[in-house]
């Protein structure tokens, strides 16, 4: 998908204060049943057309209002992704303004997660 110059000069900011985690180590860490987080920000419709097995839906629209209620430990591991790394990015980048402090964005997103044919949940 193409963006908007002004839409990647925000994400890329947000990037430079955020960290982020390569799909192989989110899938690593799952397979060792690590305790972390796992939040798909996309929209709704994205997430009903299947979505990360293990992964949680807080979509970017209202992850800042729910996070607390979802996850109230500041310190804990919370890994996001989105399409491609740039919304997940924007909302790490939120969330440690909220306080969280161990926040990463999972580079590359659903599609290098697809592209690697890691294991997905469809809808039936």
């Amino acid at each position: 998908m193409k963006h908007s110059a002004a839409f990647e000069k925000l994400a890329e900011d947000a990037k430079t204060r955020i960290k982020e985690i390569t799909v192989d180590v989110v899938f690593t860490k799952l397979q060792n049943h690590e305790p972390f987080y796992f939040i798909d920000v996309r929209e709704d419709h994205e997430w009903t057309a299947g979505h990360a097995q293990g992964a949680l839906h807080l979509g970017r629209g209202i992850i800042e209002r729910d996070i607390e209620k979802q996850i109230p430990e500041l310190n804990a591991e919370i890994v996001l992704y989105c399409g491609g790394g740039y919304r997940s990015a924007m909302a790490a980048d939120n969330l440690q303004k909220m306080g969280y402090t161990n926040v990463l964005s999972m580079a590359g997103g659903i599609r290098l997660w697809r592209e690697k044919n890691l294991p997905e949940t469809n809808p039936s």
